[in-house]
């Protein structure tokens, strides 16, 4: 078994962390809505994430909601010292598993004090500002308003390093004259490479990017070229995918989902591959034109 301690690491704020994490979305049910179908896998996962050398978990009250944050305080509490948990605040979830924006500084409060209490913590390691956006893409204006919420209440204490997802570069700009922020969470992976200039950015201030749907998200990847590399390199597509992020970047955190032990097993196993030069200049093709 590969350890994602075989990949290098890269600080998190002031919390150094394997590239290779975990991310909790897919512990709930369908939808991301509900209970899991097999809590005790949930369970299970969770611990041989962690067991196997994870030290970054992605996560959200709104998942479930309070699903996932609940599964990972019975499966993880009392927590690891080295164990980074990241949330993201900014939405809640309707009852017919609608994603409802809650921006107010009311909203963030309250968020903020459920993910608190759900997962049994003092403080929270990271808190991200989920800007709704386009769902899936960011859109312009200001998050002035609900940013200061946040560093109001990382200034009280119950947060320790601010980031953001689902943004725009000038909201970025926006967010750094308010708190300092440790990283940005945005759509990116091989066919999806609308942020490439951004990573760059990102990595010469030392701020961590980390890909959400690093795999195609509900709709997995699927590219002719990518099965072709992965059957010359002895991997499955999806390994291929998560080491081409590896090596796009050294700031990317990779925190692929899943809730099966076998799709785990495959995703950490993803850092011990070594993509040549001419397999990646073919990878780097699929972005096509989204990607630039």
């Amino acid at each position: 078994m590969t350890n994602p301690s075989d990949t290098d690491t890269f600080l998190l704020g002031d919390r150094r962390v394997r590239r290779l994490g975990y991310g909790a979305m897919q512990l709930a049910g369908p939808g991301v809505f509900g209970p899991p179908k097999d809590r005790a896998s949930a369970i299970a996962v969770l611990r041989l994430a962690v067991a196997r050398g994870v030290n970054h978990i992605d996560t959200s009250d709104f998942y479930g909601p309070h699903i996932t944050n609940q599964l990972i305080r019975e499966a993880l509490h009392p927590y690891p010292g080295d164990l980074t948990i990241v949330t993201k605040v900014g939405a809640v979830r309707g009852s017919d598993a609608s994603w409802l924006p809650a921006q107010s500084p009311a909203d963030l409060t309250k968020a903020v004090h459920d993910n608190l209490r759900n997962l049994g913590a003092d403080v929270l390691d990271v808190v991200n500002l989920r800007v709704m956006g386009d769902v899936h893409a960011p859109s312009e204006g200001s998050i002035a308003e609900a940013f200061t919420a946040l560093a109001d209440l990382r200034r009280q204490g119950l947060i320790r390093h601010l980031g953001l997802s689902n943004v725009t570069a000038a909201q970025i700009a926006e967010a750094r004259t308010i708190a300092p922020i440790v990283c940005v969470q945005n759509l990116y992976n091989l066919a999806h490479r609308d942020d490439d200039a951004l990573i760059d950015t990102l990595a010469e201030a030392g701020t961590a990017f980390v890909p959400f749907f690093p795999l195609g998200g509900f709709t997995p990847l699927q590219s002719e070229t990518l099965s072709d590399a992965a059957r010359r390199l002895g991997a499955t597509p999806m390994q291929v995918a998560l080491a081409w992020l590896l090596c796009r970047s050294p700031n990317i955190l990779l925190i692929p989902g899943t809730a099966s032990i076998a799709h785990l097993t495959e995703n950490l196993r993803a850092g011990a591959y070594t993509i040549p030069d001419a397999v990646l200049a073919e990878l780097n093709t699929m972005g096509g034109t989204s990607g630039r």
